[in-house]
């Protein structure tokens, strides 16, 4: 599907100085995330066989693919194709990152779906991105704190963009009468404290002593649970109202579940843009982490600051 150029996020990203390529690159996301959202809303719709449910494979960490994660995950490299500053593309459903050119000045990273497996049970969905510098194409093993942009589309009962271009957040609603994004709030700031933790407490036979210390607390503080099974949805929440979102190592997972360059580094660089803190738990910050592998897990905790201090005193 052929997608216009958004053109009033583009005039608000050139009005605050924003480097040309970089406007592009999130543009490129941008006409992704419509096109994806399109195809969300049609998904039962197709003739033939719906584009719903799970394929007979997996992707590089093993995880079984929806038929969703391939769609989007082409979305998206379709439109860096047709984007001159975009360098390389890496993603969660591919071994390896996809050259596009030789004098791209950006790197994409992403999740192209994250939650896919809610969306049998229409579920909110999202797409995770990562925008880093492009020395050369084989440069995406890079900490955090040089993204130059990160955010994501949530396709819910709204189609959102949150995007951090290192200097707060902003937040734009899709308007599909203009196929434009347009800018709903700028600064967000995430609550300091709130009494709320997101957790798939499914595992806490499997969690670590710190983390369940944390949840006797919690449960005694009067502490309450929400909980999507959506990143993006259960960050989003935590962004907006506060609180803290915990995916943490397990003994089963001892590194953690979540992919660094995928989903803890973008997510960690809004949520400290918004005021708010991202945390590995021992290892310190998401976004002074080093990656050492593409494919990279580590254990999240991020949202409002002082909860995430909470959840820390109790690590130990």
């Amino acid at each position: 599907m052929q997608q216009s150029t958004p053109r009033a996020l583009n005039e608000v990203l050139r009005s605050r100085g924003e480097a040309a390529g970089l406007i592009g690159v999130i543009l490129a996301v941008a006409r992704a995330g419509s096109g994806i959202a399109a195809t969300l809303r049609r998904a039962r719709l197709e003739p033939g066989a719906p584009v719903v449910g799970a394929l007979e494979r997996r992707n590089v960490q093993g995880e079984q693919q929806q038929q969703l994660d391939v769609i989007a995950d082409e979305l998206l490299l379709s439109a860096l194709e047709a984007c001159p500053a975009a360098r390389a593309y890496a993603s969660e459903e591919r071994e390896q990152a996809v050259a596009l050119r030789d004098d791209g000045d950006y790197l994409l990273l992403a999740d192209p779906l994250d939650g896919s497996s809610n969306i049998d049970v229409a579920a909110p969905v999202g797409t995770i991105f990562s925008v880093l510098p492009a020395p050369a194409p084989a440069a995406l093993l890079q900490p955090g704190r040089r993204q130059r942009a990160a955010g994501y589309v949530l396709y819910g009962s709204s189609l959102l963009l949150v995007l951090a271009t290192g200097a707060g957040v902003d937040l734009y609603v899709y308007d599909f009468e203009r196929d434009d994004y347009l800018l709903a709030e700028s600064q967000l700031a995430v609550p300091a404290r709130h009494k709320l933790y997101s957790l798939n407490e499914a595992y806490h036979n499997d969690f670590e002593a710190g983390i369940a210390r944390y949840l006797d607390f919690a449960h005694g503080a009067g502490y309450s649970a929400r909980y999507v099974g959506s990143m993006v949805a259960d960050v989003h929440r935590t962004l907006l109202k506060g609180g803290v979102f915990l995916y943490p190592a397990t003994r089963r997972a001892p590194q953690g579940k979540l992919r660094l360059l995928y989903e803890a580094n973008p997510m960690a660089f809004v949520m400290e843009q918004a005021g708010g803190a991202a945390s590995t738990g021992p290892g310190g910050p998401i976004l002074d982490v080093t990656p050492h592998a593409l494919h990279q897990r580590t254990p999240v905790i991020l949202g409002s600051t002082a909860e995430v201090e909470q959840v820390l005193t109790h690590l130990g």
